[in-house]
């Protein structure tokens, strides 16, 4: 594993710093604009103009590294990120933050683009996987540890949590700045048109989408859950951070069992336990319980966006599964957009257990609507379905590094 990762070591480094400095914003300014008085409907459209920045820049950010490079792009991205970090210790209104969150969704796409083109460009057949699996590990445990800056300041010095967090984004440039390594031609995914793709797995694209509705009302608004809830910065972060952890530690279990059985069953099941634990968050449950059960939605919920991708991919071709996998990312990403807003209206009337309310009417809906496919069509036969993969939920180019990609036509037979 080590020799298959020291190659994109430096490019492995600096998703780990940049997520640390930047992974935990969402949850620090949705604290910040409940602080200052800011309504829910307010902090849910702050939240929203992120992953809008996101879309846009998965979307357009290729071009930008196409004329200048990956690595003046990376650094680019990353400069103006940090700017924009600190920004928010200078500026302190929800438009201007919005505003602001819609530049650091841009940028982090722009980052995410590099970073995934490059490392799709260095891993080979034999790599692809370990190469994968270890850009999940740096981006995720980085996202983690970070929630630990909310309590930097102690509230003596508000600004201290922005500039950690800008110095953090800031050293992600040097180890990409002063690789030895040439940086590759831009490469990215071809799409896939959307219709043949719905034609080929509803169930699939209905379940990237939903996804994207209850993992981005969660982050845009789990802090607010968490604070309503009387809990302190310090639980605040403990919080997040179980949830993150539980989404990392379950997701390989769940893509064993949908490998050996039917994955359609084993994806709606997700739904259907996703519903359940989030019905138990709404009753707003405190101390182990609360950690529990979060622990529980964050493995349940991270794992519903690969078992989607895997699924498509189980009725597509393998010159498709790639393309598939770009379009997927981007239902999942304008998901996420509308989700705070959704959650926030819930939360508007309903309160703090608001939120997992309508994540739990969201699964609802998709528990539904995968009842009506399980009995509407067959099975793919075991032999046809792809092996499970955690993919991130990021940008289109990082369908690049999954392993699917190293397969051909000729090699297997899916039936649809």
């Amino acid at each position: 594993m080590l020799s298959s990762i020291r190659p994109v070591q430096s490019l492995l480094i600096a998703i780990f710093v940049m997520m640390a400095g930047s992974g935990f914003l969402s949850t620090l300014i949705g604290l910040r604009l409940e602080r200052a008085g800011s309504g829910t409907m307010v902090i849910g459209l702050v939240a929203t103009a992120y992953f809008v920045g996101l879309v846009i820049g998965a979307l357009r950010a290729g071009k930008v590294v196409r004329r200048v490079g990956h690595i003046r792009a990376f650094a680019a991205f990353v400069a103006l990120l940090s700017a924009s970090t600190l920004t928010y210790a200078l500026v302190r209104h929800p438009v201007p933050w919005g505003a602001l969150r819609l530049i650091d969704g841009v940028c982090v796409a722009g980052v995410f683009v590099c970073l995934e083109s490059w490392l799709g460009d260095r891993a080979e057949a034999g790599t692809r996987g370990t190469i994968l699996a270890s850009y999940m590990i740096a981006l995720y445990s980085g996202q983690a540890i970070g929630q630990l800056l909310l309590r930097s300041g102690g509230g003596v010095a508000p600004h201290v949590p922005f500039e950690l967090a800008s110095i953090l984004i800031s050293l992600a440039i040097l180890p990409v700045c002063l690789t030895r390594s040439a940086a590759p031609a831009f490469a990215e995914a071809a799409s896939l048109p959307l219709r043949r793709l719905f034609a080929a797995s509803p169930l699939g694209v209905a379940g990237a989408g939903v996804t994207g509705l209850l993992l981005g009302a969660f982050y845009g608004l789990a802090a607010i859950y968490a604070r309503r809830l009387g809990l302190g910065l310090a639980e605040t972060a403990t919080f997040i951070t179980v949830v993150i952890v539980g989404g990392v530690a379950l997701q390989w279990p769940l893509g064993h069992l949908s490998d050996r059985y039917d994955r359609r069953r084993v994806l709606v099941s997700g739904f259907a336990l996703t519903l359940g634990v989030s019905i138990a968050l709404a009753t707003e449950p405190t101390g182990a319980l609360l950690l529990a059960l979060g622990f529980a939605f964050g493995g349940l919920s991270f794992a519903l966006y690969p078992l989607s991708v895997a699924h498509a991919n189980d009725r597509l071709l393998p010159s498709e599964r790639v393309t598939a996998s770009g379009q997927l990312v981007l239902l999942y990403s304008a998901g996420a957009a509308l989700g705070p807003i959704g959650a926030a209206a819930a939360m508007t009337r309903a309160g703090a257990g608001g939120l997992f309310l309508f994540i739990a009417l969201a699964a609802g809906a998709m528990l539904g609507f995968g009842l009506w496919r399980l009995a509407a069509t067959d099975a793919v036969p075991g032999e046809a379905q792809q092996d499970f993969q955690i993919l991130p939920r990021t940008t289109p180019t990082a369908a690049l590094l999954d392993p699917a990609g190293d397969l051909d036509d000729s090699q297997q037979q899916v039936t649809t």
